[in-house]
C-alpha cells in the first residue's frame, strides 16, 4: 500500500518504512498528514475526500539535513553594480511509520423490517 501526501508544498509518494526529506519541521518527533490518495496492495485506489479526511499517514523524525548551497550572484554592467548572496535550504528527514485508511470498505446498512399494518374493514375510519 502506498500513499501520496502533501509535504511543504510538494507531494511525495510514500510506503510503510520510507525514509524521505521534507521542509524543515521544527519542534516535533511525530508527524501527521492526511493523504491526497491512497492505492491498495490489491490495485484498489481511494480517492474519496471523506474517507481521505479520516486517514492518516505518520510519520517520526529522524534528523535534519541541509540541501546544497546556492550561490547568487547580481551584476550590472559598467554601473559598479554587484550583488553577492548564498543559499541553503533547510530539510527535515523522516520516517514513515504507519499508513492508516479509515472507512474505506463501507458495508450496506440492511433495513429493519417495519411491522406490516392491516386495516380492519370493521375498523372505523378517521378523517381529520
Amino acid at each position: 500500500m502506498y500513499a501520496i501526501i502533501r509535504a511543504g508544498g510538494k507531494q511525495a509518494k510514500v510506503h510503510e518504512g520510507d525514509v524521505l526529506d521534507v521542509e524543515r519541521i521544527k519542534d516535533a518527533e511525530k508527524v501527521s498528514y492526511t493523504p491526497l490518495l491512497i492505492v491498495k496492495d490489491d490495485g484498489k485506489v481511494i480517492s474519496d475526500r471523506d474517507i481521505l479526511g479520516k486517514s492518516s499517514v505518520t510519520a517520526e523524525i529522524v534528523g535534519a539535513s541541509a540541501g546544497p548551497k546556492v550561490d547568487i550572484f547580481k551584476y550590472k554592467n559598467k554601473t559598479g553594480y554587484r550583488r553577492r548572496q548564498g543559499h541553503r535550504q533547510k530539510y527535515t528527514t523522516i520516517k514513515v511509520t504507519k499508513i492508516k485508511t479509515a472507512g474505506a470498505s463501507k458495508k450496506k446498512a440492511t433495513k429493519a423490517e417495519k411491522p406490516k399494518v392491516t386495516e380492519d374493514a370493521d375498523a372505523p375510519k378517521v378523517e381529520a
